[in-house]
């Protein structure tokens, strides 16, 4: 066996071992004593939490309802010889709808007035003879008894004239009834009888009816717990009435499209509906064109005030536990995670009213809050509003709501 002359080993060889134990050593540096490497600090975006001035509203949904109703019924018997109006039409105050037939009516009007003629005709003879017959009473001349038959002749004439008279006016109005006429303006029905038809005075069925359109009424259910509220913000000084313009209200069709008029608050009920727990708020509106019609489906939305130190929190800040309680989570002095728990009064457009669990000056964490827990530290920079960061927070499961949250 043959050794090679030179022994000495290779210098590369001997630098090995210590490159592989100086690696061992920086990784060894890199980890936490728990063998983990450590996690960057989580960045989030907050927004900065400041008073505002907020026109709050209540939207209650309601329905419509003519402002006058009148049922058109005959005061007389008869025939009806011709309907005078087109079905669905605007008809005005005093117009004819119907007319019945009118002779009989002007047959007895005119017996009446002959009744009448004839019993005045006797009046100045059987009074002369009344007057005449008194002088020769003074003279002794007639007995007692002869006058007293003449008064009384003459006071029977009277009366007979005097019930003649209103013989006469009732067959006057009864004539004038033939024509019926519509006791209001606006829009007429469907007709219940057609030309020929027999009707009789004051029947249970009427002949059409006419409803009252301009203005109308809106008819919205309010409950009593959120007027209590209302009212107990106005007395505390948490809303502001907004002067003359605080009874305005506004409408939203049943298709969503605002209506262009403003209503006025006309009363609330002063009955509470004990099945519901709630009292009617009329409404009045302007509506010349006719495009609301009763029956209709709307919703109001009633101005309450203004809140002069309103706290708005977007949407997509705020969160639920397990039992549905809202929270938010807000960077401290020291860039920690603080759960703030929440009261909401409601939501206006894409926010939250706030009403107890932020104070002005707080740093609420509207993004970045996946895998957030109080405590953390993180690093905080302002939110600057796109719209795919609003896509990416309502798919972490952030919840909205347009109704009243009342509480927490």
């Amino acid at each position: 066996m043959r050794f090679s002359g030179n022994s000495k080993t290779s210098p590369r060889c001997d630098m090995a071992p210590l490159i592989l134990l100086a690696m061992l050593l920086l990784a060894g540096c890199d980890r936490n004593p728990n063998g983990q490497a450590p996690r960057p600090t989580p960045e989030v975006s907050t927004v900065t939490i400041a008073p505002q001035k907020v026109l709050l509203s209540t939207e209650l949904s309601g329905r419509t309802s003519a402002f006058r109703i009148a049922e058109i019924r005959p005061r007389v018997n008869g025939l009806i010889e011709k309907r005078l109006f087109a079905e669905g039409s605007n008809v005005k105050a005093g117009q004819i709808l119907y007319q019945i037939d009118i002779a009989p009516f002007e047959a007895a009007f005119n017996n009446a007035t002959a009744a009448l003629a004839e019993a005045q005709a006797k009046l100045p003879a059987t009074r002369s003879r009344a007057e005449r017959y008194k002088n020769l009473l003074r003279h002794s001349a007639l007995s007692q008894q002869d006058y007293d038959d003449a008064a009384s002749s003459l006071n029977q004439l009277l009366a007979n004239i005097n019930s003649l008279q209103a013989s006469v006016e009732t067959a006057r109005i009864n004539l004038g009834y033939t024509k019926v006429t519509a006791p209001i303006s606006g829009r007429i029905g469907k007709s219940s009888v057609t030309d020929g038809a027999i009707v009789t005075a004051y029947q249970a069925t009427a002949l059409a009816a006419i409803q009252q359109l301009d203005p109308i009424y809106v008819d919205v259910p309010q409950s009593t717990a959120e007027m209590l509220r209302i009212k107990t913000r106005l007395k505390q000084g948490l809303v502001d009435p907004e002067g003359k313009d605080h009874n305005k209200v506004s409408l939203i069709q049943e298709d969503g499209t605002p209506y262009p008029l403003e209503g006025t608050l006309q009363f609330s009920d002063v009955s509470v509906d004990p099945t519901t727990g709630s009292v009617i708020v009329r409404l009045v509106f302007p509506n010349p064109d006719g495009e609301i019609l009763p029956g209709m489906f709307v919703k109001a939305i009633i101005k309450e005030g203004v809140n002069n130190q309103a706290i708005l929190l977007s949407q997509q800040g705020v969160s639920r536990d397990s039992k549905g309680n809202p929270f938010a989570l807000i960077v401290n002095a020291e860039n920690k995670v603080e759960r703030r728990d929440l009261i909401l009064d409601r939501a206006i457009g894409n926010d939250w009213l706030v009403t107890s669990g932020l104070a002005p000056g707080d740093r609420v964490i509207v993004e970045g809050l996946q895998m957030l827990r109080p405590g953390t530290q993180v690093k905080a920079t302002p939110f600057t509003e796109t719209k795919t960061g609003r896509n990416q927070t309502a798919d972490s499961g952030v919840q909205t709501s347009g109704r009243h949250e009342g509480g927490r």
